[in-house]
């Protein structure tokens, strides 16, 4: 089999940094923008923007605690393209965390 004769070859990913930022957030609703930003490759900046565009979208909320912030995500909101439209941004990020730090558990126990 041959190789990609193309030099991007190994430069695309399957994931946006508009998921990998939402996942992030999803593992600890508290990291600060500079931890996220270093756990996924990116500008501090470039986090700043994404969390603006996933709070306009409603994929998650903002709350100030103290000198922090705390992000809520909207597990029901469905994924942008239209050819995924039919699944909720929740299906996305259970793929991806394990399923007992998942933030639908989060809330189930706290109910309880």
């Amino acid at each position: 089999m041959s190789q990609p004769s193309s030099p991007r070859g190994d430069q695309w990913t399957f994931l946006t940094n508009h998921a990998r930022v939402l996942i992030a957030l999803a593992r600890d609703p508290e990291a600060r923008g500079r931890d996220v930003a270093a756990a996924i490759g990116i500008t501090e900046r470039a986090v700043q923007l994404i969390v603006a565009d996933l709070e306009a979208a409603g994929y998650l909320t903002r709350e100030r605690v103290g000198r922090r912030n705390r992000y809520t995500i909207d597990l029901t909101v469905a994924l942008r393209h239209p050819s995924e439209a039919d699944h909720p941004v929740g299906d996305l990020l259970a793929t991806f965390l394990h399923r007992e730090d998942t933030p639908a558990d989060d809330r189930e126990r706290a109910a309880s």
